[in-house]
């Protein structure tokens, strides 16, 4: 059984900074894509940010450019996401996801038709 394992969230003001981390444990499966996704009160899950394994491509939603940084460790069971420079928008539970299908992610951001795994979410609160 595969399972990920989010930490790293809280609440932080405006301007601050914080660290996702998700383990990934379990059943090793071969992921083609890793990322984050996060989902408001009221609105749609939308993807923040990806890695296509294969090619160590990164993707990021404009809303993060610039001050979102996605990285993973050498032995690929551990994500983080590095969030600076935060904004009250970015408030949501975030989630960590990987996809099992060979093409998923790969010329562009995950979508949440590619994620054959998910996290249980960690709240982020940003106040002003």
């Amino acid at each position: 059984q595969v399972q990920l394992v989010e930490s790293g969230g809280g609440s932080v003001q405006v301007g601050g900074s914080l660290t996702l981390s998700c383990a990934f444990a379990g059943y090793t499966y071969n992921y083609y894509c890793v990322g984050w996704f996060r989902q408001a009160p009221g609105k749609e899950r939308e993807g923040v940010t990806s890695i296509y394994i294969g090619a160590g491509t990164t993707y990021y939603t404009d809303s993060v450019k610039g001050r979102f940084t996605i990285s993973q460790d050498n032995a690929g069971k551990l994500l983080y996401l590095q969030m600076n420079s935060l904004k009250p928008e970015d408030t949501a539970m975030y989630y960590c996801a990987a996809g099992a299908r060979w093409n998923c992610g790969r010329f562009r951001l995950m979508n949440n038709s590619d994620i054959t795994h998910w996290g249980q979410g960690t709240q982020v609160t940003v106040s002003s």
